[in-house]
């Protein structure tokens, strides 16, 4: 029998089926790849030499570990001085006491003259000097406050001395050590990178025949690639606004919890959207 004649005598529906191409990626789901949420270099603030090195390369930390400490004697000591000149009450108990001497002075000399017993001429050098210690007393209470605030900026310098995690994740890579200097700058040598695994983060590129079928918020199953087994939830996070013309198509981010650290970032799977 020929191939029109048994053509004819098959239901339109099935013709219909056959002639329409399969679709293997919404029926197993679509390419796509897991990866850290976020990667990052830690870095010195400043140029200063590595004092200790408390993680190494696969240390899983949390956000405000300290990681790094980088050598800060010099700012100690210097700590060490503001502080105690922001404490002494030394110059400030001096200026009062001499205040105090020349407003009397300036009082007795202020009656003497009113009874002629002095010249005016004795009264304002009297007068000067009550200016002058006054002022004095005021320069040491300035100077007080000063040493507070150069107190609390060195303590501020210090921290800075003690890098911390600034999320929770694994260190991925250790580039500088102990006794080593290291430097600030974009184009300096970090000493730790880190990426965040808890979430994870999907990326996949969709057909651009599903624009408007893919939405924020909504959730989709996640298939991790062989000998990874096991399936997950995610939540669409970000669909792109702006297509590829070139391959009509667009990308869509998806979140994946991962608060035990059971899934590996940097691994493909198939996203399947509920």
């Amino acid at each position: 029998m020929r191939l029109a004649s048994l053509l004819l005598l098959l239901p339109a529906a099935a013709i219909a089926q056959a002639a329409k191409p399969a679709g293997p990626a919404a029926a197993n789901g679509y390419d796509c790849l897991i990866e850290p949420n976020q990667r990052i270099e830690i870095r010195s603030p400043t140029n200063a030499l590595i004092d200790k090195i408390l993680v190494e390369r696969g240390s899983a930390v949390k956000a405000g570990d300290t990681l790094v400490l980088l050598d800060g004697s010099v700012e100690r000591e210097a700590l060490s001085g503001a502080q105690q000149r922001a404490d002494s009450e030394a110059e400030l108990r001096v200026a009062r006491a001499r205040a105090d001497y020349a407003r009397e002075k300036f009082r007795r000399r202020e009656d003497l003259r009113e009874q002629n017993y002095i010249s005016t001429q004795d009264r304002d050098e009297s007068q000067a000097e009550l200016r002058v210690a006054e002022a004095e007393l005021a320069l040491a209470v300035d100077n007080r406050r000063l040493a507070g605030i150069e107190a609390r900026r060195l303590d501020a310098v210090l921290k800075q001395r003690a890098l911390k995690a600034p999320f929770s994740g694994i260190v991925t890579d250790r580039l500088q050590h102990p006794g080593e200097l290291a430097f600030t700058g974009e184009g300096s040598r970090p000493i730790l990178k880190m990426a965040q695994t808890n979430p994870l983060r999907v990326e996949v590129v969709l057909p651009v025949s599903l624009l408007g079928q893919i939405k924020a918020g909504r959730a989709a199953e996640i298939t991790p690639e062989a000998p990874l087994q096991g399936r997950w939830q995610a939540q669409i996070k970000v669909v792109d606004r702006v297509m590829d013309s070139a391959s009509g198509s667009f990308g869509v981010r998806l979140e994946l919890p991962n608060p035990n650290g059971e899934i590996p970032a940097g691994v493909r799977c198939k996203v399947r959207f509920l």
